[in-house]
């Protein structure tokens, strides 16, 4: 496996871009233990660095957003309701967050918002007045940072037991945990 990034800092400023203003991360598996199509709270786990990486990007002035796909709904598999549920119980363990955007659709369904595509980052940006390229995407597997470089943020990508290793290879910057991650993203924001 790739280790994290010699070369690479998600947090500095590129041509065109800005120093990370927000950071967006995937919810399953990211943040929390991955349990398919979960609508039960009591199932909620952080992530082992999940606490203490997201005090320091609190602690650093960003603001964090969540985002998620939750095919589960257009599978008849849980409601809206359920996902609501499992956020809230999220945001009682890890909170707070600048909000949670979800992607309630099926990978059939040909939605702007189901990661890889743009949607859900472009959103998050907008209800957070930051641009999509002072964003840095947070995520397990290839579809979290495709959607981010679908809408010109930057994406991280944290390996687990089900990211691919053909994602892991396509992926610009990798990080073994959040915390690591975290570390990059701030390491390069700098004073700017």
């Amino acid at each position: 496996m790739q280790s994290a990034l010699e070369g690479h800092d998600v947090g500095a400023p590129r041509a065109g871009g800005d120093a990370a203003r927000a950071v967006l991360i995937d919810r399953d598996g990211t943040l929390v233990v991955d349990v398919p199509y979960n609508g039960d709270p009591a199932l909620v786990e952080p992530m082992p660095t999940a606490l203490a990486a997201l005090r320091r990007l609190r602690d650093a002035g960003l603001p964090v957003g969540v985002i998620t796909n939750q095919s589960g709904v257009a599978r008849g598999l849980l409601s809206l309701t359920h996902v609501d549920a499992v956020n809230h119980r999220v945001s009682e363990l890890l909170g707070p967050f600048a909000g949670f955007w979800i992607c309630p659709h099926g990978p059939e369904d040909g939605c702007a918002c189901r990661k890889p595509a743009p949607g859900m980052v472009l959103a998050a940006a907008a209800s957070l007045g930051v641009p999509p390229a002072a964003c840095v995407v947070i995520g397990d597997i290839g579809a979290d940072v495709e959607a981010a470089k679908a809408a010109g943020a930057r994406g991280v990508l944290v390996p687990t037991r089900v990211t691919r290793p053909s994602e892991v290879a396509a992926a610009d910057v990798v990080a073994p945990d959040l915390a690591r991650a975290v570390e990059l993203v701030l390491a390069g924001r700098g004073a700017g």
